[in-house]
């Protein structure tokens, strides 16, 4: 069943959002397709493996579909990824009644810095953090799938 995924993004500031952060994930994922109407990706976080189907953004909104599936069958998938394999860190942070998640690119992206707000509706309220600065909701150079 689809759900409809509204985000904002935003670049990071500062390294600050590590002391309020619950959690962090480590993350390796790659795209399968990056078509802008249908992009497909595949993902390991930890011990976990999704695949996720991500139809076109528009504004800050766009239709999604995941699975969970084996790990094994992630790891062969990434062989076949177009493109170059993402590795992240993902803070996981609390602020002001949402949840904030800060990746923390690794590799050729090193000190790239995104932080990311999904919300249940659009143009909903939500308090911004002091790391969080420039927003890039909707600027393609930022969709993981351009990276």
């Amino acid at each position: 069943m689809a759900k409809y995924e509204i985000e904002r993004k935003f670049l990071v500031t500062d390294m600050g959002f590590r002391a309020m952060a619950e959690s962090n994930d480590e993350i390796a994922q790659g795209y399968l397709s990056r078509r802008p109407e249908a992009t497909v990706r595949v993902r390991i976080m930890n011990s976990c493996a999704y695949l996720t189907v991500k139809g076109l953004t528009t504004g800050d909104c766009r239709e999604e579909y995941e699975y969970g599936i084996p790990v094994e069958d992630a790891e062969r998938m990434l062989t076949m990824c177009e493109g170059s394999i993402l590795r992240k860190t993902r803070w996981n942070v609390p602020y002001g009644g949402h949840r904030w998640e800060v990746d923390v690119f690794h590799g050729s992206r090193e000190g790239l810095v995104i932080a990311e707000i999904e919300l249940s509706s659009e143009g909903e309220d939500f308090l911004i953090p002091p790391f969080v600065g420039e927003e890039v909701t909707g600027n393609p150079a930022y969709y993981n799938s351009n990276l």
